[in-house]
């Protein structure tokens, strides 16, 4: 195999390697004179959101009070 095929093969595994296990996110690919430079993974983290019957005063004591 040539080096230029070995070469796209790691780049190619790299990038699956970043998305396995992404449930949020997002995977940026840089490219400069047409060959990737640098791959990022950016990965978030969700929470469920449970709304109680006193959540507008639990937020109200966070708000900052200007006079």
């Amino acid at each position: 195999m040539s080096a230029e095929k070995e070469e796209r093969n790691q780049t190619i595994d790299y990038i699956l390697d970043a998305l396995q296990g992404l449930q949020y996110g997002s995977i940026q690919i840089t490219i400069h004179d047409s060959k990737i430079t640098q791959i990022d993974r950016l990965e978030k983290q969700r929470f469920p959101f449970q709304r109680s019957s006193s959540s507008t005063t639990d937020v109200s004591r966070f708000s900052s009070k200007r006079k």
